[in-house]
């Protein structure tokens, strides 16, 4: 004879519950958002990149957006991944990493990482005009 049926904690569909899911601090979430994790992603990039070429490099801000604007009329099949626009004068460089393209080219969070490496080795390479594998002998 089988036990009694286990009841579910889920009963009402309401999702988990409990200490668990529960944000350590009120008023923050518990758990990090797909955003925050891949600003994670590229903070760990940028920094390693940023710590050996950093007085090569000057000022540079780093970004992240959502999705490229690209123009109505654009026929390129490909849709960039990072934007990088030159500093002048008093203005410093800007590297933009696009978050959607992105991630929708990496099947798993290990693939993520190493494409926003080459992505952001790719265009420090171009800021400092030289070869991604000098930038980072891991490209080559």
């Amino acid at each position: 004879m089988d036990p009694a049926p286990r009841r579910s904690r889920d009963r009402r569909g309401r999702g988990m519950r409990g200490p668990g899911v529960m944000p350590r601090q009120l008023g923050t979430p518990a758990l990090r958002t797909e955003r925050e994790r891949f600003d994670a992603v590229v903070l760990g990039a940028v920094s390693a990149v940023e710590a050996r070429w950093h007085s090569r490099l000057g000022l540079v801000e780093y970004a992240v957006e959502d999705t490229p604007m690209v123009p109505d009329d654009w026929d390129d099949a490909e849709v960039p991944l990072a934007t990088l626009v030159r500093g002048s004068g008093g203005q410093p460089s800007r590297l933009v990493l696009f978050r959607r393209p992105l991630e929708r080219r990496s099947d798993t969070r290990e693939e993520l990482r190493a494409l926003v490496l080459t992505v952001v080795v790719e265009q420090v390479a171009a800021l400092l005009g030289m070869d991604p594998e000098d930038v980072d002998p891991r490209q080559g």
